[in-house]
Order: C-alpha cells, then structure tokens, then sequence
C-alpha cells in the first residue's frame, strides 16, 4: 500500500453528496501531494540524490507494484492519484433508483458519500431533469450504491454521511421504534464496513452494532476557527450557553476548552405537539440556569431543523441582557420555512451570527444571508479517509483538543 499514490482507495458520489465528495477529493489531492513531497525531501537529503531521481524511483517502486503502470505523465514528476469512481445513478419514473459503477473496483476500499439531508434538486443519469428527494430517497440511492460495490467485489465499504439519518429516534419513551439503531443495522446487513460521520445526534447509537465501526467526527476546531473571526475567545465576558439538556456535553467541551463559565437553558416541551415550522414549537417553558446579562454568548448543537427551538433560546438570552449571540451548528438543515424566520429574527436583533458547517449541502440562498457562515469539515474528513486507508489511528482527530489549545495561544 502507497502512502503517495493510494490505487486501491477509490470515492463513489450518490447524487446527493457530489458537492461535498468534490470538496473532500481537492483536500484528498493535497494531502497526498505534500505527503510526495515531504518524502521526496527526506529521502533526497538522506541518500544524497537529486530531488528528480527519487522521483523517478518512486514512481518506478509504484509502477512495480500497481496492477497497472501509469503511462501518463513524466517520471520526474509527481503523478497524482485518481480517486473518484464513476457510476451512473439512474432514477426510474415509479421512484426506483439503480447504481451501476462504471469500472472495476474489486479489491477497493471504497467510500460512498452522500448527503441524505440534501434538499436540493440534483441530476441523474441520462436525464436533464433535476428531483429534488426526500430523505428517504436518498437512503435508497446510497443503498443501491451500497449493494453495487458489495457485488462488484469491494474489499470494504465505508459509507460517508456527515448527517446521520434518523440520529434523533434514538431512545423509546412509549411505543416507538428505534430507527438509529435500525438504519446502521441495515447498512450492516448490506455489507457496510464502516460509517463516517460528523457530531452524531446521540454516541449510544454505535454500541447497537455487531460488525460494523461507526466513527463520530468533531466540528469543534472548524467551528471556533470561526467562531475566533467573530469574538475574541479570551474575551471575559464570553460565557458558553447549552441550549438545553442534551447539549451540556457538547457545550461543556467548549467551556472546557476556552476556559469559559457555562450556562444551560432548561426546557419543557409538550410531546404531544408536533413542531412543522419555528413558529410553532412544542416547548412549553424555557428557564436559564447561569448569568448572561453584559455577555457575548455561544451557543453550540449538533442539528438546526425548523429553527424554532433555536430562536426562543435567543429571545430569552436577549430578554435576560445578553449581548452579542452566535450559534455553532454541525448539521444546519434548514427545514421548511427556517431561513425566512431567522432573517425575522436578524432584523429584530435577537443573534448576531450563525456558523453553521459544509456538512449539509446549501446554495446562496443560505450562503449569502448576513448572518450565515460557513466552517468547513471537507479536510477534517479527507484526513480522517486517508488515516483509515492507511490503518492510522484517529484518536487526534476524534478529540482535538490539543489542537484547539494550538488555536487559543496563536
């Protein structure tokens, strides 16, 4: 196996996750071009050759040991690998999909990317129509993505979907399915390797599986790189607010790793509503636990849905004397009608900025608000794919603390 040329590591994009899977493949590129370099480097000053012999040599060492010799450009120069794997995704008139990957891919440790909460409408194969799909179709697509790579003879599988479908049935509180649980088992029963996500909804769900690895990335750093635009971070008067109960951790880790007091806002909710919008949530009660009044406040969750929940935790802040709010979101969906209720909630001055991630794919009709930002997890996950190829431990991408700690003395 190549550290410089990976050929047994290939990239299948669902039409849902082509944006991001174009994203990861650029960071993916870079990586293994620096990675060349750096060798070449080493190993010019160690045996005393010229940086184009050992370029030549090393090329000659992949050629040797490929299954086929690039003929394409100089052996002097560094030969970059080829990671996507084309297949033509087809959508069928009654709804069906079909995957058929268009190049051998036996013995590969495949990636399939896709972006199940993508509402956007995306293009199939022979077809100019673009559908816009449900959450559901897109389960379906990756599926028979899935099943095409396990019958085209993959060595592994390893499904990329930054937002994990169904994260939030997680716990039963009556008679209820538990649909994370059962979406992981499924991916597992089709063959599935592993799954790579991005700041799962609950952790309990990996302990459901029997073979299959579920592997839970941070946004943390990507967020408070952004977040390090908006606010000083050593600034005194920045408190950290979980906007609820299950966020205590995820906001505690902040607290933690800025140095900052923590606050937490409790809520009660009627279950038995069902929230469509932002304007009509089934919190009941919202109380704040801590002291906010003369403070900059963050907020961080992992998903932003209808929105609703989100801006009454801004109105209360405001109402309780905070200054300036910022949200970090992991997964922002922006369900229904939410862009236009938080643009309602920007023009009264209820928060200042929201940061939300690459993770979920979102046109200018998002990107372009003024109160919207973008942090990109394309290379967090571009390193966390090629550290798996190469049977590298994740452990410093999974807690990077130590890295935000490099973040907070620069």
């Amino acid at each position: 196996m190549s550290f410089n040329r990976p050929t047994s590591m290939g990239i299948l994009a669902c039409p849902g996750g082509k944006s991001f899977a174009g994203e990861i493949i650029s960071h993916l590129k870079s990586i293994y071009h620096r990675r060349f370099e750096k060798n070449v480097a080493s190993l010019s000053g160690l045996y005393n050759l010229t940086r184009e012999e050992i370029t030549r040599q090393m090329n000659f060492d992949q050629d040797v040991h490929s299954n086929e010799v690039d003929g394409g450009g100089s052996v002097y120069a560094y030969r970059p690998p080829r990671f996507i794997v084309p297949a033509n995704f087809t959508r069928f008139a009654n709804g069906e999909f079909k995957t058929e990957i268009g190049t051998s891919i036996r013995g590969m440790d495949l990636y399939i990317i896709q972006d199940v909460a993508n509402r956007y409408p995306v293009r199939f194969h022979n077809s100019d129509e673009k559908h816009a799909l449900s959450i559901n179709d897109h389960i379906i697509c990756l599926m028979t993505a899935v099943d095409a790579a396990v019958q085209a003879g993959a060595e592994s599988v390893t499904i990329v979907i930054p937002s994990y479908p169904y994260a939030r049935q997680h716990k039963k509180k009556g008679r209820e399915g538990l649909t994370a649980a059962r979406f992981g088992q499924m991916m597992e029963n089709l063959g599935v390797t592993r799954i790579l996500t991005l700041d799962i909804h609950s952790k309990e769900i990996e302990n459901t599986f029997v073979r299959l690895n579920l592997e839970n990335l941070h946004g943390s750093y990507q967020i408070l790189r952004r977040l390090h635009d908006l606010i000083d971070l050593k600034d005194p008067d920045l408190v950290i607010v979980s906007p609820d109960t299950g966020a205590v951790d995820r906001n505690k880790f902040y607290a933690s790793c800025i140095q900052r007091p923590l606050a937490m806002l409790y809520k009660e909710r009627d279950y038995s509503k069902v929230s469509a919008n932002a304007g009509e949530s089934n919190i009941t009660s919202t109380k704040l636990l801590g002291d906010v009044r003369g403070k900059n406040v963050f907020l961080a969750d992992d998903l932003l849905g209808t929105g609703g929940t989100l801006i009454k935790a801004f109105k209360l802040l405001k109402e309780m004397g905070a200054k300036k709010i910022v949200a970090g979101i992991s997964l922002p969906l922006f369900t229904g009608e939410a862009i236009s209720f938080f643009d309602d909630a920007y023009e009264a001055g209820l928060f200042y900025k929201i940061i939300g991630t690459n993770a979920v794919y979102h046109d200018e009709t998002l990107l372009d608000r003024p109160w919207y930002t973008t942090a990109n997890v394309s290379n967090l996950f571009a390193r966390a794919m090629s550290r798996l190829h190469h049977n590298r431990s994740l452990s410093s991408l999974l807690d990077n603390s130590a890295i935000i700690q490099k973040l907070l003395n620069s």
